[in-house]
């Protein structure tokens, strides 16, 4: 007899998953550690128009299903209504069965709006009415969304420049999720794209001529971003910097590109490799933790990067060799012993256990699991992706001790994605239960589940436990 889709019972194969879930994992708070949401959304307590601007506004993952699909792009990031774009969102769906995005658009709709029917091109109509109902209740809000999911914290991710005024009225409000700041310093490696380095070294206050003059400007930032409570740097590359230059050569690189001369490949990965080297000294002084999201290939359809420019949902797997050059990066910090807690995501799944071996090369206390292999991420964040991530870990390293979750995420809807990652954490580990490959304790089981879930954050990003300021 088949079972029930999105039942009590989803993803869950076995009694012991079925127990471990309703038991340990499902009403464990969320600390969302690294999402793309707006702060000044939270801030000003966002509400929104209608469902297509909420669920439809910033996500590449249904862009990308809506292109497949055949949509034009008039109704992707286009002019046509939000009700036409709602439309062709709606017949889209039925064709991404066994893609994430099936199962996210109807958890979606059950947690956030209490809607059951399965959306298609046939309850489009009753789908927008409804949604669009809930979207005028007063507590559907950015801040009533946090409260709803009841998220503890979440990192948001910014640019060195960013004054993080947003963050300071989000945390004095009475929005009960802790709203902390993430510093990615990622711009200041576009030595190769001269006219966008000086737009952006216009943020900062005084004259930035020279290297030394930059990296003063990035510490400065730094501490300033540690004072408002930050606690995390992020840095997004095609593969670990780990070849840095010396001084009196990025300044050079440095100098012509504020001339308009544009540096070469070789010279602007050697030039962020010696940012890198200096930033993860710093996170190392400050008790951070630095994320090294490694592996995505930018924009390789030219003709619709020229259109719509980046973050459109165009952006695919990368190809490149990764072992050699994270394990040398960490090396070179670890040598002064200047490692700090360190996250690494990988994109190319191929990579799994190259990464995942190589993060067991630098642990050490008095931290538990010091540099962690993270969570499945962007392509990866599907149930494939994501037990493949889970059993490479597990296989490695100490999964006991891995941080979790997180949703990557610009929209307020997604945290029904910690539910997904924690129905499926809960049948692999049930089902090993269930074939004598693990004891049927119930005690070091479930610990280990509620600890993967929320408690390992909290312990690894010093977060006090069940604290209104958790990065106080």
């Amino acid at each position: 007899m088949a079972k029930t889709y999105l039942d009590d019972d989803f993803l869950l194969q076995s009694e012991t998953a079925k127990n471990l879930f309703h038991g340990a994992a499902k009403e464990q708070q969320i600390i969302d550690y690294h999402t793309h949401l707006p702060p000044d959304e939270v801030a000003n307590d966002k509400r929104w128009e209608n469902i297509t601007e909420l669920w439809l506004g910033h996500d590449h993952y249904k862009w990308r299903a809506m292109r497949a699909n055949g949509i034009p792009e008039t109704h992707i990031t286009g002019d046509a209504s939000p009700r036409d774009k709602f439309q062709a969102y709606a017949e889209t769906i039925p064709n991404t069965l066994r893609n994430p995005l099936y199962d996210w658009t109807h958890l979606e709709l059950r947690r956030c709006f209490g809607i059951e029917t399965l959306l298609s091109r046939e309850t489009a109509d009753e789908i927008w009415e409804r949604c669009n109902e809930r979207l005028g209740e007063a507590d559907f809000s950015a801040q009533g969304l946090l409260r709803k999911f009841r998220v503890d914290a979440v990192g948001t991710t910014d640019d060195p420049t960013d004054n993080l005024y947003h963050h300071d009225a989000a945390n004095g409000s009475d929005c009960p999720t802790k709203i902390y700041p993430t510093f990615r310093p990622d711009k200041a490696f576009f030595v190769d794209r001269p006219e966008l380095l000086k737009n952006w070294l216009s943020g900062f206050e005084g004259e930035i001529a020279t290297f030394e003059d930059l990296l003063t400007a990035l510490r400065s930032r730094f501490d300033f971003f540690h004072e408002k409570g930050c606690r995390m740097t992020d840095h997004g590359m095609r593969y670990a910097l780990s070849n840095p230059c010396h001084g009196s050569e990025a300044d050079r690189i440095f100098t012509n590109a504020l001339e308009g001369i544009a540096a070469s490949p070789e010279e602007t990965d050697s030039f962020g490799a010696l940012i890198m080297y200096h930033v993860g000294q710093w996170v190392a002084e400050k008790d951070w933790t630095m994320q090294l999201h490694l592996g995505p290939k930018r924009n390789p359809n030219s003709r619709m990067f020229a259109q719509l420019g980046p973050d459109s949902g165009f952006d695919t797997i990368g190809d490149w060799p990764q072992g050699e050059a994270v394990l040398s990066f960490l090396d070179s910090l670890s040598e002064i012993n200047k490692l700090p807690k360190t996250i690494i995501y990988n994109l190319n799944p191929r990579d799994n256990a190259v990464l995942a071996c190589a993060c067991g090369s630098f642990q050490e206390a008095p931290h538990r699991g010091k540099v962690q292999f993270g969570s499945g991420w962007w392509f990866n964040d599907t149930l494939q992706g994501m037990e493949d991530q889970i059993n490479t870990l597990s296989s490695i390293g100490l999964l006991s001790h891995f941080v979790g979750m997180l949703t990557d995420s610009r929209s307020f809807l997604s945290f029904p994605r910690h539910e997904y990652f924690r129905r499926l954490l809960c049948n692999i580990v049930g089902q090993d239960v269930e074939d004598g490959k693990l004891p049927n304790d119930e005690r070091m089981i479930s610990g280990m589940i509620s600890n993967i879930c929320y408690h390992n954050a909290v312990s690894y990003f010093g977060m006090p436990h069940h604290s209104a300021n958790l990065l106080a």
